[in-house]
């Protein structure tokens, strides 16, 4: 038997937005005891930074955020800075025990992976776990920063997820970027990307959108957790 969730089609909206929303999907759904998860595929509009739940924002340059436009909010989920741009994001809600792996952190994380891998193979794009990677702690940007439970290509990140756990439910959202300005990452934080460790999609697939993106990936966690996505627009007071 197919199990239901909830999907939330892809939107543009602001920083703030994005993430109470994510934050008011995981309180709807622990408030509900919700037995299914959702899924939700957003933009950023204006661009924005988001920090850390735990992460001090003393190497961010505010002013040359203000300046450009440049929005900064705070997640609650932890792991390093990162400028939302040019990219798709997705969210994923679920209870622990809808994972087989939920009760750990590592193997939830990458049972969640797992479904946008194999909505990559619908774009003919193969990623993978990199082997015995440690993470590089001088590296304020969430993408120069690697470990063994990110996505790979070719060597490269292509997904930068984070997690938070609230009453037996996790949330688990990350980036997936089309493209991003060094010089703006360089500016905000102090630091030149890593370059060579990064991927972004216009250099494997030039002409993806983002609506063939959303749709990959969607079919991509209903293979893996053989579940039939809705629609939801209604859900949590949205």
């Amino acid at each position: 038997m197919v199990k239901q969730g909830y999907f939330i089609p892809y939107g543009v909206n602001s920083g703030k937005y994005n993430m109470d929303t994510d934050e008011k999907l995981l309180e709807y759904s622990i408030k509900e005891s919700q037995p299914v998860p959702v899924l939700r595929f957003y933009g950023w509009q204006p661009a924005c930074v988001s920090l850390g739940r735990n992460q001090s924002d003393e190497h961010i340059n505010k002013k040359f955020c203000a300046e450009n436009n440049i929005d900064i909010v705070r997640r609650l989920t932890g792991g390093r800075a990162l400028l939302h741009d040019r990219e798709l994001t997705y969210s994923f809600i679920c209870p622990v025990a809808f994972l087989k792996n939920g009760e750990s952190i590592i193997q939830s994380y990458k049972e969640i992976s797992g479904a946008l891998a194999m909505g990559f193979e619908q774009l003919s794009v193969q990623v993978e776990f990199p082997q015995n990677i440690r993470a590089k702690t001088k590296f304020e940007y969430c993408m120069s920063l690697s470990t063994g439970a990110d996505l790979s290509y070719h060597g490269k990140k292509i997904v930068g997820s984070a997690q938070f756990r609230k009453q037996g439910y996790i949330l688990q959202h990350g980036s997936i970027m089309f493209d991003y300005n060094p010089a703006f990452i360089e500016n905000i934080f102090g630091e030149k990307p890593a370059e060579e460790k990064i991927a972004v999609l216009k250099d494997i697939i030039p002409d993806i959108t983002v609506e063939k993106l959303c749709g990959a990936l969607k079919y991509g966690f209903e293979k893996y957790f053989q579940i039939n996505l809705q629609d939801a627009f209604c859900i949590a007071g949205l």
